[in-house]
């Protein structure tokens, strides 16, 4: 199994409720897809480095999980891009990291 981080930075304007639907979304993504979620990590509501969709700060998550082919990787980031509660994302491929 190939182990994968997710950051996800959420719109800072969001109600709770509809920030807890986005959250569970991605990890519903990941689940649906044949993937395990592992950790789930809170960081809150920070500062952007630069202006993004007109948003100065943004929520963000970091997902931990475990897949078995990209096949969840191109689903779950197309999966975020047509949600516009989802400001920017990073997938990173652990396993590959830890080879090199």
């Amino acid at each position: 199994m190939t182990h994968y981080e997710l950051m996800v930075v959420y719109a800072p304007n969001l109600e709770e409720e509809a920030l807890g639907a986005a959250k569970e979304k991605v990890q519903q993504a990941i689940a649906n897809n044949g993937g395990t979620v592992g950790e789930v990590k809170e960081m809150g509501k920070r500062r952007l480095a630069y202006e993004i969709n007109d948003f100065r700060e943004g929520v963000y998550q970091v997902v931990n999980f475990e897949a078995e082919n990209l096949e969840i990787v191109n689903e779950l980031e197309r999966v975020i891009k047509i949600d516009d509660r989802m400001i920017r994302h990073l997938v990173i491929n652990l396993t590959k990291d830890k080879k090199e």
